[in-house]
């Protein structure tokens, strides 16, 4: 192995230094546990995650640990001095704990065998560090600390992982091969880092996870969701979506975007709707307040999935994707059903993709005030979300095209706050409630009450709201049609 450079080595000690300072915070949890175990004759180790995430300046509460105590003898060591314990992950040999603010998990020696069909491991309890190490997804999540009784740390990377770290790179402790076919959900986790770190893959990594994609099927929908989420919460997931298009993950999990490659959008501006829709998800993004949105960040990367199956070529050359929403909106719904999403995260993301296209309707202002108050009414609380996706999706490379978009866009904002102010738009209801319709039409609870009163919001959306008296005389004309 080459040398390390002495820029790498000057990182590589403030990478530590920094590190041991963050869990030096922490003593006051580390230590006393590290004094039980210690006093029973047993080894604790910081390991895993909570390594790497100290390293990089970024741990949180979640802190994992590894023993050569059976299980029974951590619950036991446990007792008196953590908060709650849980015994949830036992048959894997994992104790977990809370204490204070800090999320315990501690895992006994492990030197797992798999069957090559499920991704659950035949667990077999080890004897040392390093076996337990070498049965981690990658290198930057198998090195350790080995905590003292005394409050010493003493850092422990017989893999490798902190030369990985400083380079930025994913690699396996055992080949690739080896790695992914005992758990395929690995090759998912590879992608997520990507986004969650910034980190690239090696080249025998990518190779792997191109050869393996298939193997990801073994793996169950709810697992799958899981790590898309975290992967489109990070950091850099446009690199991460990247990774899973280029090497065929997504093929099997979300074939929908890879499927958006090469299909030329109507405006002529972007190599592909593929790249098009990342460069969308990258400014929605951009225009986030606080926390990540994972509804924005989801519906940013779906809203132009509909656009491959309504392309059609049009004379002269150009192309047209009409009524790309509407079918994409549909995509969303049944990839996100697939994939076992909650129906109100299915609704929340298909209905801003149903909607992300209706304001180039708008022109120059000609919406009347019924327009404003359908577009508003029909995003109810996903307003904030749907200003921001409409704003992402504007790409254009004509700086003035892209300003007067904005104009544009700022003008309905205003017109729709200025509405909300008048006739508080977040709850537009009849002028006439079920009981008022029933005693006005003399007719019982039923399916014409109902219609009744969708007749009379949609007089709502078009006129404002009524007088009771003219909304009375409406409704009195309309039953008179029927």
């Amino acid at each position: 192995m080459p040398q390390p450079s002495d820029e790498s080595a000057d990182r590589r000690s403030r990478l530590l230094a920094s590190a041991a300072k963050t869990l030096n915070k922490l003593s006051d949890v580390l230590a006393p546990l590290a004094a039980r175990f210690a006093a029973d004759g047993h080894e604790l180790y910081l390991v895993g995650g909570s390594v790497r995430d100290a390293v990089l300046g970024r741990l949180g509460n979640d802190l994992d640990f590894t023993t050569d105590a059976r299980p029974e003898d951590v619950q036991r060591l446990l007792s008196g001095w953590a908060d709650n314990q849980w015994d949830t992950g036992i048959a894997f040999g994992t104790v977990s704990a809370a204490k204070g603010d800090q999320q315990i998990e501690i895992t006994t020696f492990r030197t797992d065998s798999y069957d090559q069909v499920s991704r659950n491991p035949e667990v077999q309890y080890g004897t040392s560090l390093e076996e337990d190490l070498i049965r981690r997804d990658f290198t930057v999540n198998a090195m350790a600390v080995r905590l003292g009784a005394d409050g010493s740390q003493e850092f422990v990377d017989p893999l490798s992982g902190m030369d990985a770290l400083l380079e930025g790179l994913l690699d396996t402790p055992s080949t690739p091969e080896k790695s992914f076919g005992d758990d395929p959900l690995r090759m998912l986790r590879a992608a997520r880092f990507v986004s969650q770190l910034g980190f690239s893959l090696m080249p025998r990594v990518h190779e792997a996870i191109t050869a393996m994609a298939g193997q990801i099927e073994r793996i169950t929908a709810e697992r799958v969701q899981v790590e898309l989420d975290k992967l489109i919460l990070g950091e850099f997931p446009i690199e991460g979506i990247d990774v899973m298009c280029e090497t065929g993950l997504a093929t099997y999990v979300l074939p929908e975007v890879p499927a958006m490659k090469l299909e030329i959008d109507e405006h002529h501006q972007h190599k592909d709707v593929y790249w098009h829709s990342l460069t969308v998800l990258k400014q929605a993004i951009d225009l986030e307040d606080g926390d990540p949105d994972l509804v924005l960040r989801w519906a940013a990367l779906l809203h132009d999935i509909g656009k491959p199956d309504t392309r059609r070529h049009e004379e002269g050359g150009g192309v047209s994707f009409h009524h790309h929403e509407v079918v994409g909106s549909k995509m969303v719904r049944k990839r996100m059903r697939a994939l076992k999403y909650s129906k109100k995260m299915i609704d929340d993301v298909s209905q801003l993709v149903f909607l992300h296209l209706r304001f180039h309707g708008y022109g120059k202002g000609q919406w009347t005030d019924s327009a404003v108050r359908r577009y508003a009414t029909d995003a109810g609380d996903l307003l904030p979300k749907l200003h921001k996706l409409v704003r992402a999706d504007s790409t254009t490379r004509n700086k003035r095209r892209a300003a007067a978009l904005q104009a544009t866009y700022d003008d309905l904002e205003e017109r729709i706050a200025a509405l909300a102010e008048q006739e508080d738009l977040a709850r537009v209801r009849p002028d006439l409630d079920g009981n008022a319709i029933m005693e006005l039409l003399s007719i019982p609870a039923g399916p014409e009450v109902g219609k009744a009163w969708k007749f009379l919001k949609e007089l709502r959306l078009d006129r404002g709201p009524l007088p009771r008296e003219e909304a009375e005389k409406a409704l009195l004309e309309w039953w008179k049609t029927l």
